[in-house]
């Protein structure tokens, strides 16, 4: 009875009638607090408060137009109701209009870098929260903003590397691979991070840091195919070097370049679909490097066939592997427990929704479109109850449906000769890309614009003025004898 207790109250955390952070901000508040406007010292606390929370937000890959919403509710709280934001993709700008008499007050901030950590994204949707709840003064929600900003991370990188390899294993079995595809995509994962960490504390650029990943993730399986005979050993070198490619794509914003240009902002989804395509072409420069020497030294791989619609039976392995990839993902971007739940069940749900479609042979692109959109609908219910941005939830969902295959495929017969095939299949899965990146967007949309029944009167620690009826106490009666008159 316990057991069902917890489940039961487990579940009513991840699902319920309160909104994500990001999904709140509609119009400016009424300031319980406001600021002194004329007080330029106030007005500069604030605007800075406000750019360096979207510097979060910007850096771990939320789209610019919701990054800007954040900010501009966040200046309005404290009573800069009128804000023009201007978010790039790599710079915020912010100016407040302070009255007819005062001049204009504008600050902006440059983000410097890349962050996929989870449970910072978290703690600043927290604090978010918190300024519009609680009405945090600034000078503390600055302070604590520069405590999540500067916190370590809350577990160690040697468990971070666990989970990028526990993710490329979990996917080479989603791709069908067995218990050696998924013990060589383990291990070559856990190279390719240990040598990433090394090259970025040398400062390599991160292009190149691609280029070795893509090398390192193709070469141990073209040496074990060509030496399978000697070591009485079956493997299949494409579903390890897929596994290997999706585990490099994961970490680009995808996701938030697709979403720029669908939600109004295309300089910086240009930008940001740039980078992608120039990070996705060091890991095809890398494994074309590595197909290319092993062709020079006589190794040839097998042709790669498209694969068959999976089989219904296998479909419960596979589905278990999708979610599983989905939470090792969100565990190698430092998520809280709680995340980690949410991203299994996006993940699950994801990943069940693409292989039933695919039995339906409707395509990769729509059955990637269509699970995406499951994904980004779960993703926006799960934030309320589980406290934590939707942006975790959907990348991880769609982590495990990223086109490494296809892209390798395309890889391998343009450098066979087959340009017209090779082609194809990079655009292929271009569409895969963008058609995940597209249905996040259309499912965050849904759950978002979804309207609950209120079954409390609370919602966070907000308390709710509510209207009871009381009734008022009934007068006692007097029975009175007959023959007897009132006094």
């Amino acid at each position: 009875m316990t057991f069902l207790q917890d489940l039961t109250a487990s579940l009513s955390r991840l699902t319920g009638e309160r909104r994500a952070t990001i999904d709140t901000p509609t119009a400016a508040p009424s300031p319980l607090r406001p600021i002194d406007l004329t007080d330029d010292a106030s007005v500069a606390e604030v605007l800075d408060l406000a750019v360096r929370v979207g510097e979060v937000l910007l850096a771990s890959g939320t789209a610019a137009m919701d990054t800007a919403t954040q900010v501009q509710f966040i200046a309005a709280t404290y009573g800069l109701a009128r804000c023009d934001v201007d978010v790039t993709y790599n710079s915020i700008t912010l100016s407040a209009h302070r009255g007819p008499t005062r001049p204009p007050a504008s600050t902006m901030r440059i983000v410097h870098y890349r962050s996929m950590d989870f449970t910072r994204l978290a703690e600043v949707d927290r604090l978010i929260r918190a300024v519009r709840v609680k009405m945090v003064p600034p000078s503390e929600a600055l302070e604590r903003l520069e405590e999540i900003t500067k916190a370590p991370h809350p577990y160690n990188r040697w468990i971070a590397t666990l989970a990028w390899s526990g993710m490329a294993a979990a996917i080479s079995v989603l791709l069908g691979g067995g218990a050696l595809v998924a013990v060589v995509s383990f291990l070559t994962t856990m190279v390719i991070d240990r040598i990433g960490r090394v090259l970025n504390r040398a400062g390599l650029p991160f292009f190149f840091q691609q280029v070795v990943g893509g090398f390192v993730a193709a070469t141990p399986a073209i040496t074990l195919y060509n030496f399978q005979d000697q070591l009485n050993i079956s493997i299949s070198p494409s579903q390890v070097i897929a596994a290997g490619v999706i585990v490099l794509l994961s970490g680009l914003s995808l996701v938030g370049s697709v979403q720029d240009a669908i939600t109004g902002a295309p300089i910086t989804a240009v930008s940001r679909f740039f980078e992608v395509l120039m990070m996705t072409g060091g890991i095809i420069a890398g494994v074309a490097t590595s197909l290319r020497l092993a062709a020079l030294i006589g190794s040839d791989l097998p042709q790669i066939s498209n694969l068959a619609p999976p089989d219904i039976l296998q479909v419960p392995t596979k589905v278990i592997a999708g979610a599983a990839a989905s939470l090792f993902y969100a565990l190698a971007c430092y998520a809280e427990q709680r995340a980690l739940t949410a991203a299994f069940m996006g993940g699950f749900a994801g990943s069940l929704v693409y292989l039933l479609s695919q039995t339906l042979n409707v395509g990769p692109i729509i059955a990637s479109a269509i699970a995406a959109t499951v994904v980004g609908f779960a993703g926006g219910l799960l934030a309320r109850r589980a406290l934590i941005p939707p942006l975790i939830v959907a990348v991880a969902g769609i982590t495990p449906l990223l086109p490494g295959l296809a892209l390798y495929r395309g890889l391998y017969a343009i450098l066979n000769d087959q340009l017209l095939l090779g082609i194809s299949s990079l655009f292929a899965a271009f569409g895969v890309g963008c058609g995940l990146a597209a249905g996040v967007t259309l499912g965050e949309w849904g759950a978002r614009t979804l309207r609950r029944p209120r079954i409390i009167a609370r919602t966070e620690e907000l308390l709710r003025p509510t209207l009871r009826r009381t009734e008022e106490p009934r007068r006692p009666t007097v029975r009175r004898r007959r023959g007897t008159s009132p006094s």
